[in-house]
């Protein structure tokens, strides 16, 4: 990885460290789009997400990559026998604590770079949203492997994030990167991070993972969300 790239990484890092404390207040009470009647779709969609995660049953042992502040965390751990929690960024991984503190007993959080970490073990589930589009493009496949690296044999996958359609400037308030892979964000800092933002059409996202050796499902909520579910479907390198 270059050093520029380690930069950017690092960016991208400090804004969701400096956004933490408001970030849950964005996403439960408004939305993105504080724009009257279409915060009804944003949320609309958004169960929609909730319902596949259920049919999906993330069940046995679950690994959660860039868990935040638990948002989704709280949902999976109804589900997990065990939950291990990684994030970069340590504050939102302090408020998923205060958050499910309740549940600490079945949760290990590890503040570390996933592009780096060791898993300790391997999981049935692996669970990620909101984070492949900010996976730069040319750690794409390496981090599938990583992916790839920490699931059990007959492990599974599934993923949320946000869609590429015709209206993607309904998404945060951000200006376009200058590389057309990235946006620049003003955080309650008052500064401007550049931080990636890849986002895939379904079919897209599919086929790469296809090339990837992964057999997966990619589907769409409509406006905003997509959702994928699957496994490898051949080793990495055969």
């Amino acid at each position: 990885m270059t050093d520029g790239l380690n930069r950017k990484l690092d960016e991208q890092i400090r804004y969701y460290r400096v956004r933490a404390p408001e970030y849950d207040a964005w996403a439960d009470r408004r939305g993105p789009y504080d724009r009257g009647a279409q915060n009804a779709g944003w949320f609309a969609e958004k169960q929609r997400l909730v319902a596949a995660l259920h049919d999906f049953g993330p069940t046995g042992h679950v690994l959660e990559i860039a868990g935040g502040t638990g948002q989704w965390t709280e949902r999976l751990v109804r589900y997990a026998t065990s939950l291990t929690v990684i994030d970069a960024a340590k504050e939102p991984l302090e408020q998923s604590r205060h958050r499910l503190a309740a549940d600490a007993p079945r949760i290990e959080y590890c503040c570390a770079d996933i592009f780096a970490w060791t898993p300790p073990r391997q999981y049935d589930v692996v669970f990620f949203s909101y984070w492949l589009s900010h996976v730069p493009p040319e750690r794409f496949e390496t981090f599938w492997e990583r992916v790839a690296a920490c699931l059990a044999p007959k492990g599974r996958i599934f993923v949320i994030d946000n869609i590429a359609t015709e209206q993607d400037n309904l998404l945060d308030p951000e200006t376009p990167g200058d590389d057309g892979v990235s946006v620049l964000r003003r955080a309650p800092d008052g500064n401007v991070y550049r931080i990636w933002k890849v986002l895939w059409r379904p079919d897209e996202l599919r086929d790469a993972l296809a090339d990837l050796g992964w057999s997966v499902a990619v589907y769409g909520t409509g406006t905003y969300f997509l959702w994928a579910e699957g496994a490898r479907s051949r080793r990495t390198g055969s």
